[in-house]
Parts: C-alpha cells; structure tokens; sequence
C-alpha cells in the first residue's frame, strides 16, 4: 500500500494523521469495552502474541509418544507408565494419570472431554473480540470521516485548504478498513485455525489414552492415530521385499 501511494508520486507521510488514528483505535476499543468483558479486552496483546508466536501441537509427537506408551504398558502393564508422563503435555499427563489410577474409560473420556470443551470457549472469547473488533472499526472509521467533514464545512471561507481538508477526512475511513482487513480480521482467522488444530490434536489424544487404557496393540495404536492425519504426515512403513531392494541397490 505504501509502495502504491510512492508511485503515484505521493508521499506516505500524507497518510498520517492522529486524530483520525484516535477516533478508529479510540472507538474500536471503546465497542469492543460495551460488547465484551473488560479481561477480553485487557488480554488482548496475549491474544496478539499467541497468534504471532505460539508454536501449535505436533500431532506426529502425540502419536509417537503413545505408540512407546502402548508398547511399555503392554509389557510391563499400566502402572509402569507413571514414570512415563514427565516428559508430557499437562493434557496427556492428566489423562494418563487417570487411566493409571484405574479411572473407568467412561470417566476418563468425558473429564477430557469436558477439558476441551473448556479450551473451545476460552478460544472463542480470544478470536470472537478480535472478529468484533474488524466489526467495529471500519464503523469507526466512517464516523472519523463524516466527523472531519463537518470540520471541513465549517471552513468553507478559504477554499484552497478545502482539498487538503477533505483528504485528511477520509484517512479515518482508511484506517479503519485497514486496521479490519489486515490487522483484527485476519488475526482472529489465524487464532481460530490455531484452536481448530488444537482442539484436533486434543481429541487424537483421548483416543490415545483410551487405546494405551484397552491395551491395544502398538501398531494398531498407530494405525489408529494415524487415521487422523494427512496422507503426507503418516509414518508408512516400506515393504520388507521394497526395502530389501533398495539396499541391494
């Protein structure tokens, strides 16, 4: 955008002007204050941070890590696995934990249940303001624009600052379609995906402690898990007679 405002010979510096940044950032936070809870809007930049930086879940980890477990309780049977969940997400640590206490698998399933539900509704109070707020901001900017029209009218005495004027007016309505399409908006998409594949792996994951709890075979585990995944993202073993081949090659 500012590479399109250089070459049509004009200056980016034109594009800055802080009461219009004032009423579109101003009002957007103020509606966002009336629609929601004031610890929405108070996290806000963990929202922002979590869209930036949060490293998602590997699933491939997830399902590596229960086919060892399949395999350990399998041979040396449940209780083995309580020197196992160390090395674990909070989420499968609880679940195993369960299942090694002797926790029915009707119970276990809905205690994980219930968890992700929980995780599915604080992802919504962070995603849903960010949406809200690409709601209100091109209002704002408008409001921003017919404020600095008013101001333009009333100075219709010197008509060579009109045109200037009237350039500055319509930055609010800029800025607020801008701040919605390419800040609030696509922000919110991007937490949104991020909890979908959560909420994704979250579930791969009771089907692995409800596996690892009926002592399913390891491959079967696996095969199970694997389901879940893209074709791309399987571990699919060769062939003996393939893999012999191609070390004789």
């Amino acid at each position: 955008m500012l590479l399109s405002v250089i070459l049509e010979g004009g200056s980016p510096m034109a594009l800055l002007n802080v009461p219009a940044g004032v009423i579109v950032l101003g009002g957007t936070l103020g509606a966002t204050l009336i629609a929601y809870p004031f610890s929405y809007v108070v996290g806000l930049p963990k929202y922002l941070m979590r869209a930036i930086l949060d490293r998602p879940l590997d699933a491939t980890r997830t399902i590596e890590s229960f086919v060892d477990l399949a395999d350990k309780a399998r041979r040396e049977g449940l209780l083995a696995l309580e020197r196992e969940v160390d090395g674990l997400e909070p989420f499968e640590r609880k679940g195993l934990m369960m299942v090694v206490d002797g926790t029915d698998p009707s119970v276990v399933r809905e205690v994980m249940e219930t968890e992700i539900e929980g995780i599915q509704e604080r992802h919504r109070a962070s995603y849903g303001t960010l949406e809200a707020m690409g709601g209100f901001a091109p209002t704002m900017g408008i409001i921003g624009t017919v404020m600095g029209l008013v101001n333009v009218l009333q100075k219709l005495e010197d008509p060579t600052a009109l045109a200037h004027s009237i350039a500055v007016a319509f930055i609010a309505t800029l800025y607020g379609v801008t701040t919605a399409n390419l800040l609030w908006l696509p922000l919110a998409s991007k937490l949104k995906q991020k909890s979908e594949l959560e909420v994704s792996v979250r579930e791969l994951t009771i089907e692995a402690v409800m596996s690892v709890q009926a002592g399913d075979n390891p491959r079967l585990v696996r095969e199970k898990l694997e389901a879940r995944l893209p074709a791309g993202k399987r571990n699919v073993p060769r062939p003996a007679a393939a893999a012999t081949a191609a070390g004789e090659a």
